[in-house]
């Protein structure tokens, strides 16, 4: 079960997340001894050297696990299918220099894209498996209503990705399982909330999410097929993410106490 949050760089969180007058270049050493994911957003913009990479996983503690955006340049382009060039020097830039720290990339396609059956297949088999000797895991987040088709799901699951399931008022949510892991991002956060969602949703979360890891189908959650894929044990990764950002730390922490896998605080 991994909990986090969107980045690690944000001036509000100083004095409401980080200690006052907590040092910048120590950002990322608090934030990964508070949570136990972070989804790296700025590899969405630009590609960062190995050594950066290398560096971000030599902060961070053993058990700590990141996320990574994928680059715009793969997700944008008119014909998906003529991305692989695009994705293999995104997976090749040194990310695997994460190691065992490396989880999920996220694939992440704007509100404007469509649901097309053939060119998405050709994207999704462009996935690589694998870099330089490390494992990779795919997660897709599509937000436009025509992917909510079970040709859509069955698609993703031929190909072992994962579908993101996001909490958004923005954008339409699939909560069918499709891959080995579960990936969720809840964008609905409340800057009048201390925690950006209150008692009685985190609850609801805290329920759902050990319901995922338990391999079950959660109810009041909105699907597309009415079958599920084998009920197994699933890593779960639950990012606060969007919304009233302010309060992300708040939440994932808030959700960690209630899974039992709140870390002790360190300043």
């Amino acid at each position: 079960m991994r909990i986090g949050i969107g980045g690690w760089t944000y001036e509000p969180w100083h004095g409401t997340f980080f200690p006052d007058k907590w040092p910048h270049k120590r950002e990322l050493e608090y934030a990964s001894r508070q949570l136990s994911a972070i989804e790296i957003n700025g590899s969405y913009y630009s590609s960062f050297k190995p050594a950066t990479w290398a560096g971000w996983r030599d902060t961070v503690p053993e058990d700590f696990v990141f996320a990574v955006k994928a680059s715009r340049y793969c997700t944008t382009r008119k014909v998906l299918a003529e991305a692989g060039e695009s994705i293999q020097r995104f997976v090749g830039q040194g990310l695997t220099e994460l190691g065992d720290k490396l989880g999920p990339i996220l694939w992440q396609f704007m509100a404007t894209r469509r649901f097309d059956a053939e060119d998405m297949k050709a994207f999704l088999a462009l996935l690589p498996a694998s870099h330089a000797g490390v494992t990779l895991r795919h997660a897709v987040q599509v937000r436009h209503g025509s992917f909510k088709v079970p040709e859509f799901v069955d698609m993703a699951r031929a190909a072992g990705v994962a579908l993101v399931y996001a909490d958004s008022a923005e954008y339409p949510a699939i909560a069918d399982v499709t891959g080995d892991f579960v990936y969720a991002r809840l964008e609905q956060a409340e800057e009048s909330v201390p925690t950006g969602y209150d008692d009685d949703a985190l609850d609801r979360w805290a329920a759902t999410a050990r319901a995922w890891q338990a391999g079950e189908r959660p109810d009041g959650l909105p699907y597309v097929t009415t079958d599920a894929p084998p009920a197994r044990a699933r890593d779960t990764f639950v990012f606060f993410i969007n919304g009233a950002k302010v309060r992300a730390p708040q939440g994932a922490m808030a959700l960690m106490d209630r899974l039992g896998t709140k870390r002790e605080p360190t300043g």
